[in-house]
């Protein structure tokens, strides 16, 4: 019988192949819903626009038609231009990576849902997808805290610096480790494989992308003749999942060193030591409840949390 962290690690491996099927299940249906009416709007502005070519003598009227009615196309990701026609914003790969910027809140906004239908699917596919989202990106960056955060620091303080000086070099080297990775080494990539990018673009567009702004202004994948689109897709989104895991992590190692430096206390906020006694995945049998704790008083120095105030 495995032991318990053994089941744990079990239970968040199952966590994250449910959201890739998930992805899965969300990308097929957006596709058959949207492409169609893709395909459908496509044709007609490219009817309008064989029109408009065979037209004699062309009023202001049928031109400020034709003109709304492309702007209102390119709104939604359909171009009427030769080469932006070829491939599609509802394909597998596109749809996958849609929802997963639908369910981690990122949205670009470079396609959006065109029928109503799948605008409603939307809404019932992110009140699911965004809570499970935030669960298992919770529990992964819970799993990574010992590795990534206590063992370092641990390391730090036998090698003879206080729990404060330890804290800190540990949080400057953990930030610097996610610049390189997750923004730098990344911006190389991105302005190499994206030919109309600077770097200074795809440092722009890594940091909106994992701060979960997403303005939708650089898109990833959307060139005409990019190559591998869909393996690209994918790539980014996995790169989107552990940015945004590795944003988590480093905001709760500054929770932890502000908590030893009292910032916390200060500002009157919850420790970030009283949300690790409740983890997400147990990693052994539950502690005895504290029968004590309410019949105790309060210190005169202890300061109210949101986890007391929601437990009382």
């Amino acid at each position: 019988m495995p032991s318990s962290p053994n089941k744990s690690w079990l239970l968040l491996l199952g966590f994250i192949l449910f959201y890739i099927i998930y992805l899965l299940v969300g990308a097929l249906v957006f596709s058959s819903i949207e492409r169609p009416v893709e395909e459908r709007m496509r044709r007609d502005i490219l009817d309008m626009r064989r029109d408009f070519l065979n037209q004699t003598c062309i009023n202001a009227s049928a031109l400020d038609a034709f003109l709304l009615q492309v702007l209102s196309a390119n709104g939604y990701g359909v171009s009427v231009l030769r080469n932006s026609s070829v491939g599609s914003n509802w394909d597998l790969a596109s749809a996958m990576f849609f929802a997963n910027t639908l369910v981690t809140t990122v949205g670009y906004g470079h396609s959006t849902p065109l029928s109503d239908s799948g605008k409603a699917f939307s809404i019932l596919y992110a009140l699911l997808g965004v809570p499970f989202t935030m669960l298992v990106l919770t529990a992964s960056v819970q799993r990574l805290m010992h590795p990534l955060v206590y063992a370092p620091r641990g390391l730090f303080q036998r090698s003879g610096l206080d729990p404060r000086p330890a804290s800190t070099v540990h949080f400057a080297l953990l930030l610097v480790v996610t610049v390189v990775c997750f923004f730098v080494a990344p911006a190389f990539v991105f302005s190499a494989i994206e030919g109309s990018w600077t770097f200074l673009d795809a440092i722009y567009f890594c940091f909106m992308s994992l701060c979960t702004v997403g303005l939708g202004d650089f898109v990833p994948g959307e060139q005409p003749s990019q190559k591998y689109r869909p393996l690209y897709k994918v790539v980014v989104m996995v790169y989107l999942f552990l940015g945004l895991m590795m944003m988590y992590l480093l905001l709760r190692a500054f929770h932890k060193m502000a908590d030893l430096h009292g910032l916390t206390s200060f500002l009157e906020l919850p420790h970030c030591d009283e949300d690790d006694q409740q983890p997400i995945l147990e990693e052994g049998p539950s502690p005895p409840p504290h029968r004590a704790a309410s019949k105790q008083p309060l210190e005169p120095g202890s300061q109210p949390s949101y986890n007391t105030i929601s437990k009382g």
